[in-house]
């Protein structure tokens, strides 16, 4: 494999050449693209690679975030609107995200113009064809596995490039590119997205019923994930979790291609065995073992018990790629995280506020657990913002009991995306609500944000932990609020 190239765009060339979709190879030195939805948190790390190696960027996307502004402070134009005059003259390719519909003004503009139109997936797996690629799939925990595995091999002197779907401080934000020659990136399902890469090594991190608007059930999301195992070449490392049911259907059904396969997990039968658990403060040590063979403690700097299962994916690749263990070892306790996953925006008059990005049953569990373990708090307030009709309404029952572990719950509207208006209609907010209230739990439906801060503002005190929870714009209370008791808390 050749490394990664490490192009600067100030030497890249700028003569404009017709992009063919179907024979691209993925060289984009002197292209000028325009992605549509850039502020996406995949999109964003693309979008920054892109720069990076060469390209001209510009995008659009409505909703303001973060992400675009970092984008924004790169030299980047970010349309927050579209319509067929937003693709810039001389576009040579538009980049789109797959919750972009084909009725999508700018993209249909593009197709009018006979511009080249790639999906955001599949211009990754371009970009990773001249590395050793690394693709980190699985339900739950894909950004904090794939940023932590970015981390200790940078830190390892192994110099990759990465995209992560969430921005990652340590790492300077969501994309890197190194001169190594690894490429470490987050590999999604939705719309089966990750069969559009090139990886020789991954992980499974875990397999759950989700993105149901596009799968029929979990068969048909373990068939994929069985797919997305045989892109991997003979030589390649599929690195599994032993310990998950839907995984190990189809370990046992050798189901998993070719590829050499490592287990992980905290049963002893894994390759990789995590032992001996002990949580100080929410932060995790154990004892790793490899085959059987005792290889000291592991301390992690993230917390909450499944980031344990995250971390020895983490061990295994590192191991694989060739990262010394006592390096390993000092990149598991020394990393902290993404963005939106535990993330302490303010404590304010003894009032934590804490933002995260859990949008499935599983996360949501997983996170209030989390948050208990680190934080103690006198009250757990959790702002959950439901992620699309289709996932709220196919997964109801399984969201109105993961919230066993906050004291108050509080929910705004469902966030609206890529759902018909027959979806929209089929569930709302109010539904769950009553869900959470059956099984004895404190909920109540609020739609705006501003009455949710206003509301959390009057009734918080000393002690309490709020957290914003969801993968649409709920993080704005959690701003909202730090500026409020900032100005003001009451008794």
């Amino acid at each position: 494999m050749l490394p990664c190239m490490s192009t600067n765009p100030t030497t890249a060339s700028s003569a404009a050449r017709a992009v063919d979709a179907d024979a691209f190879d993925g060289d984009v030195r002197g292209v000028r693209i325009h992605m549509i939805g850039i502020g996406g948190s995949g999109m964003s790390g693309l979008a920054a690679l892109l720069l990076q190696r060469g390209a001209t960027v510009t995008g659009s996307d409505p909703h303001p975030s973060p992400q675009i502004d970092q984008l924004v402070r790169r030299g980047i134009h970010v349309s927050a609107e579209q319509t067929e005059e937003t693709v810039p003259p001389g576009t040579q390719l538009v980049v789109h995200s797959a919750a972009i519909p084909a009725t999508h003004p700018e993209l249909q503009a593009a197709r009018q113009r006979g511009i080249a139109t790639l999906k955001y997936s599949r211009m990754l797996g371009l970009a990773m064809r001249q590395c050793d690629g690394i693709g980190i799939s699985g339900t739950h925990g894909k950004s904090t596995t794939t940023a932590w595995l970015a981390y200790v091999m940078t830190h390892a002197g192994f110099e990759p490039s990465f995209v992560v779907g969430a921005v990652s401080p340590q790492l300077g934000g969501g994309s890197g590119v190194g001169k190594g020659r690894y490429f470490v990136v987050e590999a999604c399902e939705y719309d089966r997205s990750f069969l559009n890469l090139c990886p020789r090594n991954a992980a499974i991190l875990n397999i759950e019923e989700d993105h149901l608007d596009c799968y029929a059930g979990l068969p048909a999301i373990q068939q994929a994930f069985a797919d997305f195992a045989a892109l991997l070449p003979d030589d390649g490392l599929l690195v599994v979790n032993g310990d998950d049911a839907a995984c190990r259907d189809l370990l046992d059904e050798s189901r998993l291609g070719n590829a050499r396969i490592e287990t992980f997990g905290l049963e002893a039968h894994n390759t990789w065995c995590a032992s001996g658990l002990v949580s100080e403060g929410g932060l995790y040590r154990y004892d790793l073992r490899h085959d059987g063979k005792p290889l000291g403690t592991m301390h992690l700097g993230v917390a909450g018990r499944h980031n344990v299962f995250n971390s020895l994916a983490v061990v295994a690749l590192a191991h694989a790629a060739g990262v010394q263990l006592d390096v390993i070892r000092e990149g598991l306790r020394e990393y902290r995280g993404v963005g939106r996953r535990l993330e302490l925006r303010g404590e304010i008059h003894g009032v934590r506020v804490v933002d995260d990005y859990a949008h499935h049953p599983t996360e949501i569990r997983a996170t209030l657990e989390a948050a208990r373990e680190r934080y103690q708090p006198r009250r757990l307030w959790c702002v959950f913002q439901p992620h699309q009709h289709s996932r709220t309404r196919f997964l109801l029952e399984d969201f109105a009991a993961s919230f066993a572990a906050a004291d108050r719950v509080i929910m705004p509207d469902i966030y609206f995306v890529r759902d018909s208006a027959r979806e929209r209609e089929a569930v709302r907010a109010e539904d769950l609500v009553e869900r959470i209230a059956a099984r004895g739990g404190a909920a109540t439906h609020i739609a705006s944000f501003d009455a949710i801060a206003a509301r959390l503002q009057s009734e918080i005190g000393p002690g309490d932990v709020v957290i914003t929870m969801g993968a649409g714009t709920v993080w704005q209370v959690a701003d909202d609020l730090v500026r409020r008791l900032r100005c003001h808390l009451p008794a």
